[in-house]
């Protein structure tokens, strides 16, 4: 180590002096910062004195030597680093080929256990594992199937169950707005003709309507017809023995027809169901000929207890 620190400093003070020679012959052209450099770096070497030609001349020798001895160092130096370097790699190619021989035995006996077990069981135990894997699955696919199938059948008849109520409810829909058009027709009807046409159609459409047929009574009645209206009324009466409409038609029927006794008895009836008719009664046409008869009179003057 003082021998490398003298040899840089003898570096130093060659270069040093050789820097000063320079500049004093450019003295002229250097700048007044320069000459303030100079100066500071002559003072600090005012003490040193200059080498002479032979100290030169060993200095640089030692350089050279010491250049050389550097030289050989790092050579060497390179040269242990390739061989570690080198080492290591053949340590990992090393490695690499033993895990792969170990795969590969791994393999092979894997390989030489299964060969084993199916030495061991045969080739018809196999066989016969696979027949009946093959069997149980195509058992459950085929119950899943049924199963599926089942469902969709009920669905399917469930869907057509509802698809024939939604027809039939718009064939009734069809129905009930018809009737209600021929009953608006029978309103505005002017005529007992126009009106009996129009109750026939609603009996067309739905035959048993007690209404229609009761109402079909009325304009029998208006058109003069009496027995005719007592016909349907009869009609009436045998599918719903209690209707208070029939009772009353069929009183004005009699009542027209001059049948008094039974005419009041089917009123009376009438009335009993509903009280309402009483007040329809007393000012009721057909009527006329019960006018003054007692049970007649005392019939509508009489009031519900």
């Amino acid at each position: 180590m003082s021998r490398k620190a003298l040899l840089l400093s003898f570096c130093s003070i060659i270069s040093i002096a050789s820097w000063a020679d320079v500049k004093s012959t450019d003295e002229d052209s250097a700048t007044e910062t320069q000459e303030q450099s100079l100066a500071a770096v002559a003072s600090k070497t005012n003490n040193i004195a200059t080498p002479s030609f032979s100290e030169k001349a060993l200095v640089e020798r030692y350089i050279l030597d010491e250049l050389k001895a550097t030289r050989h160092d790092l050579q060497d130096l390179e040269r242990r680093l390739t061989i570690e370097i080198t080492d290591r790699e053949l340590s990992v190619a090393d490695k690499s080929l033993s895990y792969a021989e170990q795969t590969v035995n791994f393999f092979f006996y894997i390989i030489a256990g299964v060969a084993s077990l199916v030495a061991l069981f045969g080739w018809k135990s196999l066989h016969e594992i696979r027949v009946n894997t093959t069997k149980k699955a195509n058992t459950q696919i085929k119950m899943i199937a049924e199963s599926y199938e089942e469902k969709f059948q009920r669905l399917e008849k469930d869907l057509r169950r509802k698809t024939l109520r939604i027809a039939d409810n718009h064939i009734e829909i069809e129905k009930i707005n018809e009737i209600h058009n021929l009953w608006l027709r029978a309103q505005k009807s002017q005529t007992p003709e126009q009106k009996m046409s129009a109750y026939d159609a609603i009996l067309k459409i739905r035959p048993g309507d007690l209404e229609a047929l009761t109402s079909k009574a009325d304009a029998a009645m208006e058109m003069k017809e009496f027995h005719w209206a007592l016909s349907i009324c009869n009609r009436v009466l045998d599918m719903d023995d209690k209707n208070q409409d029939a009772f009353y038609q069929r009183a004005c029927a009699y009542a027209c027809l001059g049948v008094e006794d039974q005419a009041i008895s089917d009123l009376e009836k009438a009335i009993e169901g509903r009280s309402a008719l009483r007040e329809l009664a007393a000012e009721e046409d057909d009527f006329e000929n019960l006018r003054g008869n007692d049970s007649f009179d005392a019939l509508l003057t009489s009031t519900d207890s």
